[in-house]
């Protein structure tokens, strides 16, 4: 049977317990890893020179990345073909299973709507079968509606500054983490701590979020 996805309306949550809400990409999975490998079986390179996708990849001996058109062919291309190949991040599993024996947990990711089924399939093949809702755009509406469906209160976990301010102005009473699973990025992620606590290691986060939840 495939994995299921569900609409943000119909996500259900715990009225009684905390909950986390976690992104997926540079999260839980290894994003620029997986399509890393991908790009390079379709005969183009990904140098990790900054904090973006598509101005990372190249043409092998170009100084010059590739543009948004092309970039946005693979990066469909990967979520049709190779989805499913990305390594998940350090600790990431573990860390959210004992985190939702006291909490709920909901997978907030976007993703393209080609690539859902796959999107589900990786989670649950990884051990993140929780909840999973799609969105597209600014995840601050959809964290503020998810988190107030708890009396226990949320915390928000994602690598990108702009969805962490998003639901810092939707959802202003959620505490926001940010965290960068792939060693290569984290010095290259622009990052606001008088904003977001910034923690990069699974095993350091899921302390803060069970301070922050569960005390």
């Amino acid at each position: 049977m495939e994995p299921r996805y569900t609409d943000l309306q119909s996500c259900a949550v715990d009225a009684g317990a905390p909950l986390v809400i976690v992104d997926v990409d540079e999260v839980l999975a290894q994003f620029m890893r997986g399509f890393g490998t991908f790009v390079e079986r379709h005969g183009f390179e990904l140098r990790v020179d900054r904090f973006a996708l598509f101005q990372n990849l190249y043409r092998p001996g170009e100084t010059q990345h590739i543009d948004l058109i092309a970039g946005k062919a693979l990066f469909d291309d990967f979520f049709r073909d190779g989805g499913e190949d990305l390594p998940p991040a350090v600790g990431a599993a573990d860390a959210l299973a004992s985190l939702s024996t006291r909490a709920g947990v909901v997978i907030l990711t976007n993703a393209p709507e080609h690539g859902r089924q796959t999107r589900a399939r990786w989670l649950k093949t990884h051990g993140f079968d929780y909840p999973l809702v799609i969105n597209s755009g600014p995840k601050g509406p959809a964290a503020a509606e998810l988190a107030g469906r708890t009396t226990q209160g949320a915390v928000f976990i994602d690598d990108l500054l702009p969805q962490l301010d998003s639901v810092a102005a939707s959802a202003p009473g959620v505490r926001r983490f940010q965290m960068v699973a792939d060693e290569r990025l984290r010095p290259l992620a622009p990052t606001a701590p008088d904003r977001h606590t910034r923690i990069d290691l699974w095993s350091d986060l899921q302390l803060a979020i069970e301070a922050e939840l569960l005390a």
